[in-house]
């Protein structure tokens, strides 16, 4: 059995340089460590999937429900897309923070922190009756899931050698459709017999499941929380970006919040700038920033991030627009949108692992244009689907679309932390994480504001979500080709 090396520990002591240049293998792999707690690297990837496998859930849960939640509150397109920002919008901004405060006060703490916060908010959405009360437990559940990726791509990334990194990524993303494979059938199968709150039992279940799974499972960094960290702590940077990203969110869908028209709303524009502009200036000139900027220069991240982006843009198609098409343009009940849902899981979960093990061999750039240009694919045959178009050919394209998408994501994972020292991991996966899921925002954000104002000027519902569907479309293809100047 080959000897192996110490792990560094999971953060530096506040105040102090970690990570010495000296010993740089420190950095990946604690399979040492982990021997000695009785947790080898393979359990411990597993272990991760835990809180991955809530996240899932809860997107795949909620996409069935929400035909059903959109009927209950009685909203419009744009208003329904606002079910997915109320969650999604928190959810990616509070991913940087998460990784920054990771790499500093321990990413296990900052994990079972977030589930607690989601196990919060998925109560209230339970007995929510008012709709302002509903979205509150949607901003909490994504306040509380932003932790699980960053942090679990933090953990995996500093614990597995460059050669391994693409596999155990890959086997930890594998939970996410092996879930999505059964939650939205039982989804469908709940709100058709009980009614769309029954959605949310199981998370509430599996929620302290995961708490105790990550607890005592992930070995702890040991380190103890000072307070004085957090007075430090660049709290301006991160209200300046929540500034930006909401106010940019408000101007994409402002008839919900201004009733001015969608894109239209100069004065959120120009605030949009004005906070941009601050965050740019301020961080640039803080000493220990909360968005390090610089990471950018590492061009590695900065190509995976948007090409990223693209792909969770032409996700959305399915997450978001798919069971609304279904519910408007076939009238399915739910139960038959998740076994249809479900078949773009199975395709997805069969392609993501392998996508892993040919990104090690080198092979990302070719699986990201791939799995870009099948997504791309699939979205453009629903964009050209006749009105009466039989439900098989739906089948296939959502199959279609699944295996497309499950070949780009652990290369990706893999290309934006290849370059990044280890001692700015959890700094780097959650701007890339941030970025990413940015993505699912604009992509619900723009296709409700699209589909909206089509269906308002009376085009018809089976033409609207064509168009959208083609809209979106664009973004896969864009991302495949941007996939072919990525670093293998």
């Amino acid at each position: 059995m080959p000897a192996k090396c110490a792990p560094a520990p999971d953060v530096p002591a506040v105040g102090v340089s970690a990570y010495p240049a000296a010993q740089p293998k420190q950095n990946i792999d604690i399979s040492q460590d982990s021997a000695k707690q009785g947790i080898g690297d393979r359990r411990l990837v597993f272990f991760l999937m835990a809180p991955t496998l809530l996240m899932v859930l809860t997107a795949s849960s909620f996409g069935v429900a929400l035909p059903a939640i959109r009927t209950h509150f009685a909203m419009g397109a744009d208003a329904a897309a606002w079910m997915v920002t109320a969650y999604t919008l928190p959810f990616m901004m509070f991913m940087p923070l998460y990784g920054r405060l990771g790499d500093a006060l321990g990413k296990r703490n900052l994990l079972v922190a977030g589930m607690g916060l989601f196990f919060a908010g998925t109560l209230l959405l339970f007995q929510a009756q008012r709709l302002p009360l509903f979205v509150a437990g949607r901003v909490i559940q994504g306040v509380g899931l932003a932790a699980v990726s960053p942090l679990s791509m933090a953990i995996i990334s500093q614990r597995f050698p460059p050669h391994r990194r693409g596999q155990a990524l890959g086997l930890w993303n594998s939970a996410g459709p092996l879930t999505g494979i059964l939650a939205p059938l039982i989804a469908g199968l709940l709100i058709d017999a009980v009614g769309w709150r029954m959605t949310f039992l199981p998370l509430l279940i599996v929620a302290p499941l995961a708490s105790a799974v990550i607890f005592w499972g992930i070995p702890s960094s040991g380190r103890t929380v000072r307070l004085s960290y957090l007075r430090r702590f660049d709290w301006p940077g991160v209200l300046l970006l929540a500034a930006t990203l909401t106010l940019f969110v408000f101007f994409l869908s402002s008839r919900v919040i201004t009733g001015v028209a969608p894109l239209h709303d100069m004065r959120l524009l120009t605030a949009t700038l004005v906070a941009g502009v601050l965050l740019v200036v301020y961080e640039q000139r803080k000493a220990d920033p909360f968005l390090n900027l610089g990471l950018f220069r590492t061009r590695s991240l900065r190509m995976a991030s948007i090409i990223a982006c693209t792909r969770m843009f032409a996700m959305s198609g399915i997450n978001f627009l798919m069971p609304l098409f279904l519910a408007d343009v076939h009238h399915l009940r739910a139960s038959t949108i998740g076994l249809l849902v479900m078949l773009g899981a199975t395709t997805l979960f069969i392609t993501m692992y392998w996508g892993g093990r040919g990104a090690d061999r080198g092979g990302t750039r070719r699986l990201i244009t791939m799995g870009l240009g099948i997504q791309a694919l699939a979205l453009l045959s629903f964009g050209f689907l006749p009105a009466g178009a039989p439900i098989a050919l739906i089948a296939a394209g959502l199959m279609l679309h699944g295996f497309g998408a499950g070949f780009p994501l652990a290369p990706l994972h893999r290309a934006a932390m290849s370059q990044v020292e280890a001692a700015q991991a959890g700094a780097a996966a959650g701007i890339y994480s941030m970025i990413r899921f940015s993505g699912t925002l604009l992509g619900a954000t723009l296709g409700g504001v699209l589909l909206e104002q089509m269906l308002s000027n009376h085009v018809p519902p089976a033409g609207a979500y064509r168009t959208v569907f083609c809209v979106i479309a664009a973004a896969a293809v864009t991302g495949a080709l941007l996939g072919r100047v990525i670093d293998n």
